[in-house]
């Protein structure tokens, strides 16, 4: 029987007068993508640092493919490849350049790491960019290559720590379909994001983390019906209209109403969502307000992510 590709069972660490991860469980099998969803300050990449042999845990267990990290931190690091929140690459390199200097780092002879740069560049898709310096690349490109980078030494787990923090959406696109080839091909991977579509479109297992533990996991159907409600939402035709229509949703809403003026909407969760809608239907009607769009849906990861972790903390801590 093959072992899960993360054990964590038990996991603390603290950073001084903050506990970052406190009594983490977490188990990942192989085969996919397993998204880590969290405020800041949750504990999200202290535990991808304890993974990759950065941080070492104050207490716990942990394995990566049934090896022992804290026993054999050099043999877990052979299965492990790292990208983190920023392209860490050599922008006066070429892009061919910077992954064979990797590829020797990691003990291959010259010819094998041209070989093995040659295969990564053709993964990424920038063979038709390989020799040009990577000071003209643009910023999803750098990433490509960064995420290229940490898969020269065929990683059986890769971990991604925001990897698409800051790219516009055809870049972060671009990436996601880098990330479902290496998944095709047979690389697990652990993705922490602060995009929850990111999670939904990518991953089949979610694990929400708060306060250095888990406090949900599932996929993220799962996770959906843990918020236990539909989701109305109206877009009036005018949105001059949009406060009338939140205080109509309120009256039938379980929880306030929330309002997104970028997309003239506004949203409420509510328990029998059938009955509820031909109720909503009637109440705009008889105000006679317009309306151009209206959707009884489940909730989304984002909705979900609330419901379970509460406001944003004031205050940072280790993420």
């Amino acid at each position: 029987m093959t072992a899960p590709i993360i054990e964590a069972q038990g996991v603390r660490k603290a950073f001084g007068d903050v506990q970052a991860l406190d009594g983490l469980d977490l188990v990942a099998e192989s085969g996919g993508v397993t998204a880590l969803l969290g405020p800041n300050g949750a504990g999200k990449t202290t535990f991808v640092s304890a993974l990759a042999t950065l941080v070492e845990p104050d207490e716990g267990e942990l394995r990566v493919g049934g090896i022992d990290v804290l026993a054999e931190p050099r043999r877990a690091r052979q299965v492990i490849g790292l990208a983190g929140q920023a392209a860490s690459v050599e922008p006066a390199m070429t892009g061919r350049e910077n992954l064979e200097w990797v590829a020797r780092l990691f003990g291959l002879s010259r010819r094998a790491a041209g070989v093995a740069a040659g295969e990564v560049l053709d993964r990424m898709g920038l063979t038709d960019t390989a020799d040009r310096l990577v000071r003209t690349y643009s910023g999803g490109m750098r990433r490509r290559l960064d995420l290229g980078a940490s898969l020269v030494g065929r990683p059986q787990l890769l971990l991604l720590d925001e990897p698409t923090a800051g790219l516009d959406p055809r870049s972060r696109a671009e990436l996601w379909d880098a990330i479902r080839d290496l998944v095709a091909d047979g690389t697990d991977v652990l993705l922490t994001t602060q995009y929850l579509e990111e999670a939904d479109q990518l991953a089949r297992h979610v694990v929400i983390v708060d306060h250095g533990h888990v406090i949900a996991s599932g996929t993220p159907d799962d996770l959906k019906g843990l918020a236990g409600r539909d989701v109305i939402e109206v877009r009036p035709r005018t949105a001059g209209d949009l406060p009338a229509v939140e205080a109509v949703l309120a009256a039938i809403a379980a929880d306030p109403p929330r309002t997104d003026l970028d997309t003239g909407r506004a949203s409420a969760a509510v328990d029998n969502g059938t009955d509820r809608m031909a109720h909503l239907l009637r109440l705009l009607d008889d105000r006679a307000i317009p309306i151009d769009d209206i959707e009884l849906r489940r909730p989304t990861l984002d909705e979900v992510f609330l419901t379970l972790t509460g406001p944003p903390p004031t205050v940072g801590s280790p993420g």
